[in-house]
C-alpha cells in the first residue's frame, strides 16, 4: 500500500497540477488511514486489494470515536475515496470499495464579514513610514482589495504586478492563474511599500517574492495572520478575524455593491460557481435581518 500511496501523491502533484498544501494534505490523511488499516488487518503492509467497504467503514467509525470534527472527517474521507478511484483507475482495484460510503452531514455556516465601516479603520491601522508598517499596510490593502487568499498573496512575485494597470497575476487552487484588481488605494501602499522594500534587509535585493519579513526572505501566511491579529487588537476588532475574513469581506461587499456573481465567482478565481453562492445567501440575511428591524409590521 505504501507503494500505491507514493505513485498516488506523485500523480496528484505532477498530472493534477496539485499544490504543495494539497499533497501535504492527503500524505497526512493517508497516511493516517494506512496506519489504521495495517492495525485493522493485522499486517505490516496490506496489499491494496485488501481494502473492502467493511474496512472502510470501520475507519470512518474509528474517526467518530476519536471525536474529530464533521469538516474533518469528511476531508479524510474525501481523500481516501480519492486513491481509492485512483486505484480503479490504474486497474489495481477491480471495484471502488469507497462507493456508497457517506460522511457526516456538514453544519453549514455562513462565511463572516468585516463591515465597510470597521474594514477603513482595520485598514489604516499600520500607520507612520516604517518599512515594516508600509508592508503591513501595503498586505492587507491587497488582501481586500484582491480577493486574495492568503496563500496567494505570500506567493505574490514582483513579475507578477502590474500596478500601472493595476493588476496581478495571482496562482490560485490547483496553479491555475487569474488576473487580481488592484484599486487605487491599493496600488499606493504598494509602491509606498516597493520603494522602501530594499531597506528592510541586504537580501532584499536578490528576492523575487512582493511580500518580505524582517531578514529580507519571502512572508509566510503565519507572519500574515500574526501582522493582522496585532492590528484586530489595536482597533479592538473581532479577535476571531483572519486573512480569509478580508477575502469574505472583499466578495460580501461586491455583492452588496451590485456586482453580478458571475464576476464575483471569477475574482474569487472559484472553479464552480456553487462555491460563490454562499455569499449571496449572507446578503439575503442581511436584506432580512434590515427588513426585521426597520419594518413595522415585521
Amino acid at each position: 500500500m505504501q507503494e500505491s500511496l507514493a505513485e498516488f501523491l506523485r500523480y496528484l502533484g505532477v498530472e493534477k497540477n496539485a499544490s504543495e498544501y494539497t499533497v501535504k494534505s492527503y500524505r497526512e490523511d493517508l497516511t493516517q488511514a494506512l496506519a489504521y488499516f495495517e492495525e485493522k488487518l493485522g499486517v505490516p503492509s496490506p496489499k491494496p486489494t485488501q481494502l473492502s467497504t467493511r474496512v472502510l467503514r470501520s475507519y470512518l467509525a474509528w474517526l467518530h470515536e476519536q471525536n474529530y470534527a464533521r469538516s474533518t472527517i469528511a476531508r479524510r474521507l474525501a481523500s481516501v475515496r480519492s486513491w481509492c478511484r485512483f486505484l480503479c483507475r490504474q486497474g489495481v482495484l477491480k471495484s471502488n470499495p469507497a462507493l456508497g460510503l457517506r460522511g457526516p452531514r456538514q453544519e453549514k455556516k455562513l462565511p463572516t464579514f468585516i463591515a465597510q465601516s470597521e474594514m477603513d479603520r482595520l485598514l489604516s491601522a499600520p500607520g507612520g513610514d516604517d518599512p515594516l508598517k508600509l508592508r503591513d499596510r501595503a498586505l492587507l490593502e491587497t488582501l481586500y482589495s484582491a480577493g486574495l487568499r492568503v496563500s496567494e498573496l505570500v506567493g505574490l512575485d514582483l513579475q507578477d504586478l502590474d500596478l500601472e494597470s493595476g493588476l496581478a497575476t495571482v496562482r490560485g487552487k490547483g496553479k491555475r492563474e487569474r488576473l487580481a484588481m488592484l484599486g487605487p488605494p491599493a496600488v499606493e501602499a504598494l509602491q509606498a511599500w516597493l520603494a522602501v522594500r530594499h531597506t528592510i534587509s541586504p537580501r532584499a535585493a536578490v528576492q523575487t517574492a512582493v511580500f518580505l519579513n524582517k531578514n529580507g526572505t519571502r512572508l509566510s501566511t503565519r507572519s500574515v495572520a500574526r501582522s493582522l491579529e496585532k492590528y484586530l487588537a489595536t482597533t479592538g476588532m473581532d479577535p476571531e478575524a483572519s486573512p480569509h475574513t478580508l477575502r469574505h469581506s472583499f466578495a460580501t461587499h461586491l455583492l452588496d455593491g451590485g456586482a453580478d456573481i458571475r464576476s464575483v465567482q471569477e475574482l474569487l478565481g472559484h472553479k464552480s460557481l456553487g462555491t460563490t453562492q454562499i455569499y449571496t445567501h449572507v446578503t439575503t440575511q442581511r436584506l432580512r435581518d434590515s427588513y426585521h428591524k426597520a419594518h413595522p409590521r415585521a
